[in-house]
């Protein structure tokens, strides 16, 4: 009996998802979706479900990159501009309002007095190779170090879009954008694979049309507009689906250009388009589109003049019932879901628990 109990312990540690702890360290790119203080703006109610105060995340607790973290075993990722910060098991170099493409290609259509941050996926991939030496040391350390890290490049992308889309620029001149953006998107990802990244996450857009902040601000009276099963606006659903199409076909080039290389896409959209229409089954009593912290009132809660932590907001009184914190970010509940999505699948295929057994 006891060989038998012996037996299937053994087996069980093949058959069971491995351990996270193969990992040596997490870097993440990307925008206010997954800042984790590198902006320090904002003050309470951001931050009050689980830090007590004001971070500079987006939102009232912790974010996606977060959850992922302390379930693959690391200490919350530090902001990559703390200097006195430990990054041996990580950094996050993502940036509230980070836009994908630099400050040139903004500027020569008229667009650059709508960006207030200079951190493009080509500046925080420069960033984290400038601060290497301080993460693992000489070159071949750093290649050994990388080739057991996780690395997430995104998401990217909505703040190039909504940068023209909020100057009043036409979506057809924005959906011009996309193969601007996901080219660059496609850089990043090749820079660090020179570094000795290979496992690399690549996260698609958000359907921003299931945004308070889109349905508030270019709301129409045309109900084809919207969907009729989600209410989201269309044609703004409909940009963040092209992004992704593009993006998962530059990762299938990058994949056959680089066939030892994990690339994996995570599936924002799928996922918050569930959300949108089963959220009982997540436990979203409030349904997905109305925004928790907000000023507003009206149908989504939401007021572009008056936001979440403006003189006179109000804060839903059960957090977790809700998708959307700000009318633009989500709340900690989302975020969550989000995270074991993409741990356990099936938004990342395979998931990331299923895959990172690296030693």
């Amino acid at each position: 009996m006891e060989h038998i109990i012996a037996f299937l312990l053994l087996l069980s540690t093949f058959l069971l998802p491995s351990s996270s702890h193969h990992y040596t360290a997490l870097f993440h790119f990307g925008d206010s979706m997954s800042d984790t203080g590198n902006v320090r703006i904002g003050r309470l109610p951001y931050g009050m479900t689980f830090f007590g105060r004001a971070t500079g995340r987006c939102s009232d607790g912790r974010l996606v990159i977060d959850f992922i973290a302390q379930d693959l075993g690391f200490p919350l990722l530090p902001p990559s501009n703390e200097r006195e910060s430990n990054f041996s098991k990580g950094a996050n170099f993502a940036w509230v309002a980070a836009t994908t493409l630099g400050f040139d290609f903004f500027n020569e259509r008229g667009l650059s007095k709508g960006l207030w941050v200079n951190a493009s996926v080509y500046v925080q991939v420069d960033r984290f190779e400038k601060l290497l030496p301080s993460i693992c040391g000489a070159p071949q350390d750093c290649k050994d170090c990388l080739g057991k890290s996780l690395f997430i490049v995104g998401e990217f992308g909505g703040n190039d879009y909504s940068t023209a889309l909020f100057f009043g620029r036409s979506i057809d001149e924005v959906t011009t954008f996309v193969p601007h953006v996901v080219h660059a998107i496609s850089d990043g990802v090749e820079r660090l694979i020179g570094l000795g990244a290979v496992d690399i996450i690549v996260p698609g857009l958000l359907p921003v049309g299931c945004f308070p902040l889109y349905l508030t601000n270019y709301h129409t009276q045309d109900t084809e507009d919207y969907g009729h099963k989600t209410g989201c606006a269309r044609r703004y659903n409909a940009l963040s689906w092209l992004h992704n199409a593009q993006l998962r076909r530059s990762l299938d080039d990058l994949h056959r250009k680089y066939p030892t290389i994990s690339l994996r896409y995570a599936d924002y959209y799928s996922q918050i388009f569930d959300f949108v229409i089963n959220p009982l089954k997540y436990g979203f009593t409030a349904g997905a589109l109305r925004t928790c912290c907000g000023n507003g009132g009206g149908l989504y809660n939401y007021d572009q003049g008056r936001r979440c932590n403006d003189k006179g907001y109000t804060v839903c009184e059960n957090r977790s019932t809700h998708v959307s914190w700000d009318g633009i970010h989500m709340t900690e509940a989302a975020h969550r879901v989000i995270a074991n999505g993409w741990l356990y699948g099936p938004y990342v295929n395979p998931p990331i628990l299923a895959n990172s057994s690296r030693t």
